[in-house]
């Protein structure tokens, strides 16, 4: 259906005259006739309106043009799957599984491939070739791909494997050996650090996708060590429970 068809039929499952929608969404009723004969489409603003008065999303609302999928996990969205935001407008990046409340769900990679590969298996489709699937396609959807490097389940291992050696290699006391990374948004892991003269700074993006890991001290210690990479940079930093009171220990340049 064209939106044209859309809203009218819309308005009218509602039992609503063109009149009393034109007042709920502020506009004039002449707008509205000219909406459903096809003439215009309504702004932006007025989608967003129309979108909240009718549950359904602004894709919906203009004959669904686009094939949306969530930009997190890659399952096909619909009306009844898509996620809302706080403001309880629909968000068409996600579906309400990895977007909730206006918080993400998912921080790390792996888990999510993992409790995909759960609801992916069948006697058509094995574990391993389902656990393959996803780690092709979750670098390629824009909520994991904020990093250039995230480009295939290949390149991405290798990155994982030369980047393990590079940790390895510093050999900071108490860190124990460096054997898998994940890929972790940054905001999850963007902690801020107290510098001698007081300032506080924090060495990461937000939006930004990073490999690391949260590995637990040798020497038994309350404090954990924190690490993460990219293309340009390792940080190993170390923290108590729940992040508190970080403390750099070392920021190097690749």
């Amino acid at each position: 259906m064209d939106a044209k068809d859309v809203i009218l039929e819309l308005r009218t499952k509602k039992g609503m005259s063109q009149e009393d929608l034109a007042k709920k969404v502020f506009v004039t009723r002449q707008a509205v006739s000219r909406w459903e004969a096809g003439e215009t489409i309504p702004n932006t603003e007025t989608l967003k309106l129309l979108s909240k008065l009718f549950d359904v999303s602004i894709n919906t609302l203009l004959g669904s043009p686009r094939q949306l999928i969530c930009q997190c996990c890659g399952m096909p969205l619909e009306d009844a799957n898509i996620s809302k935001g706080s403001d309880g407008l629909f968000n068409e990046e996600y579906c309400k599984w990895c977007y909730a409340d206006g918080e993400y769900m998912y921080h790390n990679m792996d888990d999510l491939i993992e409790v995909c590969v759960q609801n992916m298996v069948s006697e058509h489709f094995s574990s391993e070739q389902a656990r393959a699937y996803m780690k092709d396609l979750l670098p390629k959807l824009d909520y994991w791909k904020k990093y250039q490097y995230l480009g295939g389940a290949e390149k991405f291992e290798q990155l994982k494997q030369q980047l393990i050696r590079e940790f390895n290699d510093l050999h900071i006391e108490g860190m124990p050996k460096v054997e898998k990374l994940n890929a972790l948004v940054g905001g999850y892991i963007n902690l801020e650090y107290r510098l001698p003269n007081g300032q506080t700074v924090k060495f990461l993006d937000d939006n930004a996708t990073y490999l690391g890991n949260q590995l637990a001290c040798e020497f038994g210690s309350d404090r954990c060590f924190g690490i993460a990479a990219n293309m340009d940079f390792l940080l190993v930093c170390s923290y108590e429970e729940n992040g508190e009171n970080p403390e750099l220990v070392i920021y190097k340049k690749r």
